[in-house]
């Protein structure tokens, strides 16, 4: 197995322009004296995302940003597979949440479709993709399991966290602080593997 391309520079393109996404990211990389740009500063129109899995979708983000801004680029694609629902929203989590990216709805959603369903199982998915201007791409994935909880809660999250539940706790990820959920989701786990393969020294 060919060894993963090291991450040798200080900037990075966040390609993506959720604002809650960024913040975690650049959390997340801030430690390896990486400072993070997201694409919205750059101007950078968002391509469209017509892959048919997470990991392709990460990889057309990630290729766009490092297209148009001539520097490396980190995207990731990720959202809520429920059980019940044959995997949905998935890769179409962020569509749910309509054009005004409202999330209570697509919450709201994902509730009225499970109706009176009793497996409230669901996990959420990330993969995450480091772009260089070269055209090269190293490709991570990650996954997290849970319930969902109705109502939501906790407001520290962003996009369907006050919903999810992770296996083994009583908390919500929208009421978990930022800290232990970087420590354990689906990014996290995804970035984990990143700087193992990417970031961290020999």
């Amino acid at each position: 197995m060919t060894a993963a391309r090291r991450f040798i520079g200080d900037k990075l393109v966040i390609a993506s322009h959720n604002p809650g996404k960024v913040r975690e990211i650049g959390d997340l990389i801030r430690p390896f004296g990486v400072s993070a740009i997201a694409a919205s500063e750059l101007g950078l129109a968002e391509p469209v995302e017509d892959g048919a899995t997470f990991q392709a979708n990460a990889i057309i983000k990630a290729r766009a940003a490092t297209d148009a801004s001539g520097l490396p680029a980190l995207a990731d694609d990720s959202g809520l597979a429920v059980a019940a629902l044959d995997g949905a929203p998935g890769i179409y989590s962020a569509r749910w949440a309509g054009p005004n990216k409202d999330f209570g709805d697509a919450m709201a959603k994902v509730e009225k479709e499970l109706g009176d369903e009793t497996d409230r199982s669901a996990a959420f998915m990330c993969a995450l993709t480091l772009a260089w201007p070269d055209g090269h791409v190293e490709t991570f994935e990650g996954r997290v399991n849970g319930v969902l909880v109705w109502p939501p809660r906790g407001e520290k999250g962003f996009g369907y966290d006050p919903a999810f539940q992770p296996d083994g706790h009583a908390i919500t990820f929208g009421e978990m602080e930022p800290i232990e959920k970087h420590q354990m989701s689906h990014r996290a786990k995804a970035f984990a593997d990143l700087v193992a393969a990417c970031f961290a020294s020999n």
